[in-house]
């Protein structure tokens, strides 16, 4: 007999996962896989084009029941896993269904923040966070025209971006005075606005609150309209939450494994109980939880050989930030604000909207943030992360590798 593994979650941890287990230990283990939602495994980093009309859903499919059935793991869609018993290696669906594991994966994601203000159950409130929520959106842009995101951080101004593409009038509420705070600085993020100010036309536009927060939403028995704490009240159709998302740890809590943000684990990514491992976004490891992608594929790749009986392990991850919004790349690492005994070096070409900065401390680079033009982001990541010396290229080092 073989040992069964099970996993709980086909996000992109858990599927990429599967993937590494299949190529290193091929045929070592019986498989099964939970997923709450009705489908298999999907690309959540494509759900904004869809929002925007530019993919269908079944384009963004990355692991269909097709997939799973080639490489004879057993797929449970739409069904919860409501507990795990650690000490009988036991988990029950909620329809009350019993599974055996010897070695569990759990690959829960995490779940989006909501803002307690009296009106947040109301219809018309939304997440941005799988593909009900969009379709939820797409629905309300087809007989309505206003809408109103809380949360001006990446997925914020790609919902805002996608209900604009069908035809919605946006406002971005955040409460920072900084667009996308956690990936720019102040000029950066006055760049990117006044950007999609600019790209708004006479019919649809993105408009922006900064500096405020939401304190009501208004409605009887639907979204009517937000109240912030400045007085002021804006009418809407629809209102968007997304102001962040935390690890979705209720499996694990329920089972007593050791949690405080996220699901703890160790280097090997084992939890606190025997044979149960967390992974991606539903863990913190060395006091960090991390919800982009590719930490979550380096964590993947680990447990994959971990499973397969080879001895490495995941010391953490260096992250950056490589995007498009709406049309504007940008890149940003490390330590970007330049606080505090640092050295700065920025180079500004207003008139095509590019502003490169690099944050240097005793000759090594410990940030970057670039805007506009992301030419060399991937050498100056390496620079960052080998804490090479540059003294002998500082001069030319803000135009990239080239020079």
């Amino acid at each position: 007999m073989k040992p069964k593994l099970i996993l709980v979650g086909t996000g992109m941890a858990g599927t990429r996962f599967l993937e590494h287990l299949l190529e290193e230990a091929p045929n070592s283990y019986e498989i099964e896989v939970f997923n709450k939602e009705p489908v298999g495994g999907y690309n959540r980093i494509m759900l904004s084009p869809v929002l925007a009309g530019e993919k269908t859903i079944p384009e963004i499919m990355t692991h269909d029941a097709t997939w799973f059935e080639e490489r004879r793991i057993r797929l449970h869609t739409g069904k919860m896993v409501s507990a795990i018993d650690p000490v009988g290696q036991v988990l029950t669906t909620f329809c009350g269904e019993t599974y055996y594991y010897d070695k569990l994966v759990i690959a829960t994601g995490s779940n989006p923040f909501k803002l307690e203000i009296p009106g947040v159950d109301l219809p018309g409130v939304v997440t941005f966070r799988d593909i009900r929520d969009v379709e939820s959106m797409v629905s309300v842009s087809q007989s309505h025209n206003k809408a109103v995101v809380i949360g001006g951080g990446l997925l914020g101004l790609e919902a805002a971006h996608g209900l604009m593409k069908r035809g919605m009038d946006v406002t971005v509420i955040h409460r920072s005075d900084v667009l996308m705070n956690m990936q720019m600085d102040k000029e950066s993020g006055q760049l990117l606005k006044k950007h999609l100010e600019q790209s708004s036309n006479d019919t649809t536009g993105m408009k922006f609150r900064l500096g405020v927060n939401a304190t009501e939403i208004i409605g009887q028995n639907q979204v009517e309209g937000i109240r912030l704490d400045d007085g002021s009240e804006i009418v809407t159709d629809l209102v968007v939450m997304s102001i962040g998302i935390r690890p979705n740890t209720q499996l694990a809590k329920q089972a007593n494994l050791e949690v405080n943000r996220g699901i703890l684990v160790n280097d090997f990514l084992e939890t606190s109980a025997e044979n149960i491992y967390a992974l991606g976004e539903c863990n913190e490891h060395r006091g960090q939880t991390y919800g982009l992608v590719a930490p979550l594929y380096e964590q993947a790749k680990i447990l994959a050989k971990r499973l397969a009986g080879q001895s490495v392990s995941y010391t953490g991850s260096i992250t950056s930030t490589m995007l498009k919004v709406t049309g504007v790349h940008l890149f940003s690492a490390g330590e970007f604000k330049g606080e505090n005994g640092t050295d700065v070096i920025v180079f500004r070409d207003l008139a095509k909207n590019i502003y490169r900065k690099i944050v240097l401390k005793n000759n090594q680079v410990i940030g970057a943030l670039l805007f506009g033009d992301t030419t060399g982001a991937t050498w100056l990541f390496e620079l960052l992360r080998q804490k090479q010396n540059i003294s002998p290229m500082r001069d030319t080092l803000v135009f990239g590798p080239g020079y």
